[in-house]
């Protein structure tokens, strides 16, 4: 079972975020993003939103770091570990200006995209850009339909929908990649359904475990009578975690003990038949996020499978 990380300090909703991450900047992040790839993580995750409103802002916050900028820089400085946008909120742009940014990223990272897409739920984001809100699940089909054949090998990539319609536009740098693997991100009943038939994988948004099974068996069956059989990625995201015996209130929801005890919560997503989890850790400073990281490439990643 793979595992992969939501980066800190790119996006800083109160859900999730440390307090240390407040003063935090780029540095930070290269530091992480570099002690992940080191302890042997699937990819690193960005987030995606392009303005925040302030009746969301006190929740959400207002940091919010570009994904395509960040995973350009993240490309940079490792060596190793995938890129993941969780999620692209593709639907806010034309599919050749996506498909340009991120096959840029994969040609530029030697082929370590994965695009990671999603219908969004900030209103205001989509009335800003003049894009219908209401209809931005059926635009996100299309938009994928659409970057699949962007993101593909023809220099003249090709597309005709009822939004968007193209021909005869060359497009290079390709990516570095022959397919650049799409999971679909969300967990509602559209949404899972879009998953399923749409794309390479799933990103589920927290569901509890209680939960993972029902939806997973649906993806298996809707691809069954899709009649889809290639290889496909179901992930989840983890409880968050604390290697080792915390010496501070790390929080009723962290799953926090030895490397085993920690490995043994997480096998059971394995056993619901998941095959990657995202992972985020509790931590006080840089320091002691990077520590976890490198414990949990070393004493816990082993005991997964």
């Amino acid at each position: 079972m793979a595992y992969g990380i939501q980066l800190p300090v790119q996006s800083q909703s109160t859900l999730y975020t440390e307090p240390w991450e407040a003063g935090a900047g780029p540095e930070d992040l290269v530091a992480v993003a570099r002690a992940a790839d080191a302890a042997g993580f699937a990819y690193l995750a960005c987030c995606d939103h392009i303005a925040v409103p302030r009746r969301l802002a006190a929740a959400m916050s207002t940091v919010w770091y570009d994904p395509v900028a960040t995973l350009a820089h993240l490309a940079a400085v490792t060596g190793r570990i995938r890129l993941l946008s969780h999620v692209a909120v593709v639907g806010l742009r034309h599919p050749l200006l996506t498909a340009k940014q991120y096959a840029t990223v994969d040609h530029l990272s030697g082929g370590r995209l994965i695009l990671g897409v999603g219908a969004g739920h900030v209103r205001e984001e989509f009335e800003a850009l003049r894009v219908d809100f209401e209809r931005r699940g059926a635009v996100l089909d299309e938009v994928i339909d659409a970057l699949r054949a962007a993101l593909g090998p023809e220099e003249f990539p090709e597309h005709h929908g009822k939004h968007y319609d193209f021909a005869g536009l060359g497009q290079r740098p390709r990516p570095a990649q022959p397919h650049v693997p799409v999971w679909v991100g969300g967990s509602s009943p559209a949404a899972v359904r879009r998953a399923a038939l749409k794309g390479e994988g799933w990103l589920p948004q927290g569901d509890s475990r209680d939960r993972l099974a029902e939806k997973i068996t649906r993806i298996r069956r809707l691809r069954a009578e899709a009649g889809l059989d290639g290889p496909y990625t179901v992930g989840a995201i983890a409880e968050p975690l604390y290697v080792g015996r915390p010496g501070w209130d790390v929080g009723r929801r962290t799953v926090a003990g030895a490397p085993e005890e920690v490995a043994e919560s997480l096998r059971a997503y394995r056993a619901l038949g998941v095959d990657q989890i995202q992972v985020r850790f509790r931590s006080r400073s840089r320091a002691e996020l990077i520590d976890q990281i490198g414990v949990f490439g070393v004493e816990v990643a082993p005991r997964l499978d």
